[in-house]
């Protein structure tokens, strides 16, 4: 017998286009426009170009987050994705995560926006270390031994 495939977490129906449009007016198209920004900017060298795809990838994320999940790569180079979140990190993921809290806080002042400064909180948290990391639907199935790192 087959062990039941896992799929990712996640909410689909109304309430996650809701949401989504929300999150577009409030915050996404801005975080969407610093991760584009930033992307350009590390594909001016061919050496940054892989680190210019990641932000154009999160740039997608950070526009539409509702419904996908992030989880960890289960075929990826853990010292690899190690060397290129500290490269990351150095390069754009602490201006991209001060961002997100900035962002956060923002959100938070407001009763309705707090669920969005908690959604901009944790995606601080993807901004510091993306690599090994990719988004899926939700309820998309997951690949065997995949660990959730973030649904919204």
């Amino acid at each position: 017998m087959n062990a039941p495939t896992q799929m990712a977490p996640g909410r689909n129906g109304p309430l996650k286009v809701i949401g989504n449009i929300l999150w577009f007016l409030l915050a996404g198209i801005w975080m969407a426009i610093a991760y584009v920004i930033s992307g350009v900017l590390m594909c001016i060298t061919i050496i940054g170009i892989p680190f210019g795809v990641q932000a154009f990838k999160l740039a997608g994320y950070a526009l539409w987050p509702f419904g996908r999940t992030v989880v960890y790569r289960t075929d990826r180079d853990e010292s690899l994705s190690c060397l290129g979140n500290i490269i990351w990190l150095v390069l754009a993921g602490i201006w991209l995560a001060i961002g997100h809290v900035i962002t956060g806080v923002l959100l938070c002042i407001t009763i309705i926006g707090i669920p969005f400064g908690v959604a901009s909180f944790k995606l601080a948290g993807l901004a510091l270390t993306p690599f090994g990391k990719t988004v899926v639907r939700a309820g998309a199935p997951l690949p065997p031994q995949a660990q959730v790192y973030l649904a919204l």
